[in-house]
């Protein structure tokens, strides 16, 4: 059995399948397009992450609010279960003690919404992929 959007009309096989109905142009469009409780802790990252890099420019990359300073610096994303931010392989290694207590793999560093951010260490991962990825 197939589940239809309300808002979009795509068809999927789970119930419920989150999903982005059209493409966000804005990191504003993408934050309205997340459920309520979601919103609050995206603009919380996304305030971080703007005070941590005022120089970089704010758009949508991969379908993600991304910081971008002559390349793509930074994302982050709303999933299911946690927010999501890419910083990319070699920042969550150079971190990777500072991220022990997080679900991190590869490029990604996974946020659970039920937990405070951190945000010292979000604002030094930005600062550091600004330093790193736009020489």
């Amino acid at each position: 059995m197939k589940w239809k959007c309300p808002k979009c009309g795509r068809e999927f096989s789970r119930i419920d399948q989150q999903h982005y109905c059209g493409k966000p142009e804005t990191i504003d469009e993408y934050i309205e397009s997340q459920d309520e409780p979601v919103q609050e802790k995206l603009r919380e990252v996304r305030s971080i992450i703007r005070s941590a890099l005022p120089e970089a420019e704010e758009r949508m990359s991969w379908s993600m609010p991304t910081y971008w300073r002559g390349r793509n610096l930074i994302h982050f994303a709303a999933s299911k279960k946690h927010l999501g931010i890419y910083p990319g392989g070699e920042a969550t290694t150079v971190f990777a003690e500072e991220l022990k207590d997080y679900d991190v793999s590869k490029g990604t560093i996974r946020l659970p919404y039920n937990k405070e951010l951190p945000e010292d260490l979000i604002r030094r991962i930005a600062v550091w992929c600004c330093e790193q990825y736009s020489k």
